[in-house]
């Protein structure tokens, strides 16, 4: 929440390209290339230079998006076409460097299109951000070849709303939290890299608002409320007063919040209870340990499978865990293996080569995914396998953080005995080649996704090291009810009977076997229905990391008889609605 003057930026446009052909020759253009490339990596070094009066949680982010730019003006594949073009078809450095850098941003967009229609969001998004990246730097070296500046941020007043048409993630480098009270942009997006940016800044945002430019003036009072995505222009005195108001109420929030980090998850009657967070993309590491995370209860692996044509190598995939791993500083991280198939798409089938297996499957999310996907094609799976227990390796014998793997959607105890038998095999092959494993080796768990593995629990666990609790496709396929479809959605209800009884046998079973059990669902970021969780014996939960400050609040309020108290009341009850207004009304 925030209000305050706005101030517009607006950025020269890029000239327009009459001439493509060289008038001076192919080396000379190559010369030009190269001076416009050393200027932008002079540009990236001065941008990495700002981080240091940036915020802690908002420099690793920006930072490894300027590796990001730093690796595409290197030998990559951008570069290389841009010469080709130079070399082949005698175009002029800014002609080549444009049509390029368009193309390849247009390959992935129509990719993201395809996987988007597959219900692939979370490919889709890492697509356009790909996407997003190849415009950016070649509209930089276009910028530098033509010599047209950029804008500035430092002329704005302390305390301005900045407003723009677009605001890129090289942008955001550019920018002092402590000058601007808010952003709004008339393009974007809430998943592109410029929104996570601002969120790991904590700079108040609202992104994609339409006709944003043609409706602001240069000095017009706003006021931005994030939260609710809310833009209010030359609001009247009581509006003012109210959104100051409700400001400060946030900040003492936040600082409370602040606070609150330092303090462990204890209900008052003296339990502890553990609280971690889940994980989308590296960039979120930042806001995940602000807002106190003990570590991450689910680590999802598919964002190193979105942004590629290939899949990942066994290298790039150690380093990438490893550095989360390491980021955590000790905390333990339990990394989901692959988690592709069924309604995440077909596109997905077609990079491993099983697209005919479910061409003419009519119910995706009955078919082929999660760990029965994983088998069909043990490669993938012996190389995540494999890059996980290199990024636990220890180094100089200190270990660098405790490392879980959890195998999604099993149903049967042959999926785990087939999945383990894999995870020994590789085990077998690093310690030939040298490796150093941890002792002891990173447990192997299983999702718990499906009314056949929580009625199964007590079979399950003699195979598996712990339990997780994936109460999103526990109601879908509990209820036969697909949260996506409009027709039925409103049936979707995780507070359903029928589902929490499953949550409590496989609770019951799991604890009778001395199996940790946890959940990682979306029941775990509402406080009073992890109350309700806690009274059916759970301990430990994972949710998105925004979410962990509150749910940590309302535990120290409670004791465990009043968590007891909730659950026998809620278990009484045969209705869903019935069950969500006791929950709702709790500790009120």
């Amino acid at each position: 929440m925030a209000l305050g003057p706005a101030g517009r930026v607006e950025e020269l446009p890029l000239p327009d390209i009459t001439e493509r052909y060289s008038a001076i020759g192919p080396e000379a253009e190559n010369i030009r290339l190269d001076e416009a490339i050393a200027r932008a990596f002079h540009q990236i070094e001065k941008m990495r230079g700002r981080l240091v009066g940036l915020p802690e949680e908002g420099r690793e982010e920006i930072a490894s998006l300027l590796m990001v730019y730093e690796r595409m003006l290197g030998p990559s594949r951008l570069v290389r076409q841009v010469r080709d073009r130079i070399a082949e078809q005698g175009l002029c450095a800014e002609a080549a460097v444009s049509e390029v850098a368009q193309e390849l941003a247009s390959q992935v967009v129509r990719m993201a299109q395809a996987v988007a229609q597959e219900n692939n969001t979370q490919e889709a998004d890492a697509n356009l951000r790909l996407a997003g990246e190849f415009e950016e730097i070649g509209r930089r070296l276009v910028r530098n070849l033509t010599g047209i500046s950029y804008r500035a941020f430092s002329s704005l007043p302390p305390g301005s709303v900045l407003v723009a048409e677009q605001l890129r993630p090289a942008d955001v480098a550019m920018i002092d939290p402590a000058r601007i009270a808010a952003v709004v942009t008339q393009g974007g997006g809430g998943a592109d890299h410029t929104a996570i940016l601002l969120r790991a800044l904590d700079i108040p945002a609202i992104l994609a608002v339409p006709n944003l430019m043609a409706q602001v003036q240069e000095g017009e009072m706003l006021v931005v409320d994030g939260h609710l995505g809310t833009l209010t222009l030359s609001p009247s005195e009581v509006e003012l007063r109210m959104a100051a108001e409700a400001a400060q109420r946030e900040v003492k929030e936040k600082r409370a919040f602040g606070r609150l980090r330092r303090l462990p998850a204890q209900l008052q009657s003296g339990e502890d209870i553990e609280l971690s967070a889940n994980l989308e993309l590296p960039a979120e590491l930042p806001m995940l340990l602000r807002n106190g995370a003990k570590g991450i209860g689910l680590l999802r692996s598919e964002f190193l499978f979105g942004e590629r044509d290939e899949l990942p190598d066994e290298d790039g995939q150690m380093e990438a865990y490893r550095s989360i791993v390491q980021a955590m500083d000790g905390r333990p991280v339990t990394i989901r293996v692959l988690d592709w198939g069924g309604e995440k798409g077909r596109a997905c089938m077609r990079r491993l080569g099983l697209e005919e297996q479910v061409a003419d499957g009519d119910n995706p999310a009955l078919g082929l995914r999660g760990v029965r996907l994983l088998l069909r094609v043990p490669e993938v799976l012996e190389t995540q396998f494999s890059a996980i227990l290199r990024a636990a390796e220890p180094e100089k014998d200190v270990a660098i953080g405790p490392v879980r793997i959890l195998l999604p959607m099993v149903t049967s105890v042959d999926e785990i005995v087939e999945a383990r038998e894999i995870y020994d095999r590789v085990v077998r092959r690093l310690r030939r080649r040298g490796h150093t494993l941890p002792d002891p080796l990173p447990p192997l768990g299983i999702m718990v996704e499906t009314p056949a593995a929580a009625l199964t629990v007590d079979t399950l666990s003699k195979q598996a090291d712990f339990m997780a609790l994936g109460t999103n496709d526990l109601t879908m396929y509990t209820l036969a009810v697909d949260r996506a479809d409009s027709m039925v959605a409103d049936r979707y209800s995780p507070l359903h009977p029928g589902v929490l009884r499953l949550i409590e046998m496989t609770t019951d079973a799991a604890l009778k076997a001395r199996r940790p059990i946890s959940v990682c669902g979306e029941m775990a970021s509402d406080p009073r229905v992890v109350a309700l969780l806690i009274g059916l014996g759970l301990r430990s939960f994972s949710m998105n990391s925004a979410s962990l400050p509150r749910v940590k609040r309302l535990i120290r309020t409670l004791t465990l008889e009043d968590c007891d108290q909730l659950c026998r009341q809620v278990m009484l009850q045969n209705e869903p609605d019935a069950i969500r207004d006791l929950v709702r009304q709790f500790a009120t």
